[in-house]
């Protein structure tokens, strides 16, 4: 990650190129880290020897910001079309706008995760929140660019940061630790403001974190039609997305991966781990359960019927959802400055 960032991917990582357009910011991503986490790196988390407990707190840093720009070079650089930023940006907004987990545990406790669960898949990871401080910090650090645009009247922005935080020394390559004081100041060296409580009111509250969207211009919206990072996410994880309708995705011979806790099918009594077995009285196929769903819009439709299996138990569940298919995207606000381009631009 250092001087030879060692990157594996999918042998048609290049070939395919519609195919991989959910991992086109990996290579930035990683790339950053150079400097992000490598040169850089919180001081809790560099230690002198193994006796000395590494510590997590400021991941939102090492792996937050890394996040941003990851997907802001990926634009920059032309691995992601513009439109394709924002779709991914979308969907990572719609994550934070409905993630219920947000109600209990805050951004800073994601960054004991990788301790407590070593990283292992969880059930209900919209409750559970797990390892937040990746793409909720990414969502923050979105946050921030826009906040020090305006503060600044579009003189400054995050790239002067990354300027003054990662650019010293110039070809060291030692470790030269910081802490939240220092990321605080380097904020404020840029553009005076108190962004020590900017940022604890993001680490340590439950409210939403999108709203870096509305201080570049735009805004979340739901249509019935997937965006490109919809496609891409389902196409490589072979499921299918249904968080913002029925309120769970679905993997491969219908078996249930996530479910929205207290969505339609939390309510029904869905959980993970069950399988679909037939949609309506017909065999489960993707295509008929998104037919239903489209079905079932409007407030005099009928519920969903599910036949699902749970291990060797079968029962029919109904689920009580009418509106139709949602899917993430972002839309311009009228009469607003439109700086999310300006920042996924090439330099």
């Amino acid at each position: 990650h250092h001087r030879s960032s060692e990157d594996g991917t999918g042998p048609k990582y290049f070939t395919d190129w519609d195919g991989t357009v959910a991992d086109r910011d990996l290579l930035p991503h990683e790339y950053t880290h150079s400097w992000n986490g490598k040169f850089r790196r919180p001081a809790d988390l560099w230690t002198p020897n193994f006796n000395v407990p590494m510590r997590d707190s400021l991941l939102w840093v090492y792996e937050g910001q890394t996040q941003y720009w990851g997907y802001v070079l990926a634009a920059r650089a032309g691995l992601w079309t513009k439109q394709e930023a924002l779709d991914a940006i979308a969907a990572t907004a719609a994550t934070y706008n409905e993630r219920v987990g947000r109600a209990w545990k805050p951004v800073e406790d994601t960054t004991n995760d990788p301790i407590i669960a070593q990283r292992a898949p969880l059930p209900y990871r919209n409750y559970q929140s797990s390892e937040d401080y990746y793409s909720a910090g990414q969502m923050i650090w979105l946050d921030v660019d826009g906040k020090l645009r305006e503060l600044s009247k579009g003189r400054h922005s995050l790239d002067d940061f990354a300027k003054a935080f990662f650019g010293m020394d110039n070809g060291q390559w030692h470790v030269n630790t910081y802490t939240f004081d220092d990321v605080v100041k380097t904020l404020n060296d840029i553009q005076p403001y108190d962004w020590a409580s900017y940022l604890r009111t993001r680490l340590d509250g439950h409210g939403p974190l999108i709203g870096g969207l509305a201080s570049h211009g735009w805004k979340l919206v739901y249509t019935d039609k997937p965006s490109s990072a919809v496609k891409a996410l389902e196409a490589r994880r072979h499921f299918v997305d249904l968080t913002y309708s029925l309120g769970l995705s679905i993997g491969k011979g219908g078996h249930i991966g996530d479910v929205l806790w207290d969505g339609p099918a939390f309510k029904a009594g869905i959980s993970p781990g069950m399988t679909v077995v037939a949609v309506n009285g017909f065999d489960y196929d993707p295509d008929q359960l998104k037919d239903a769903i489209t079905a079932a819009a409007g407030k005099n439709s009928q519920a969903i019927e599910l036949l699902v299996k749970n291990f060797n138990e079968y029962k029919t569940v109904r689920v009580d959802y009418h509106g139709g298919l949602q899917y993430p995207h972002l839309e311009r606000i009228a009469g607003t400055p439109d700086t999310l381009t300006s920042l996924l631009k090439a330099r």
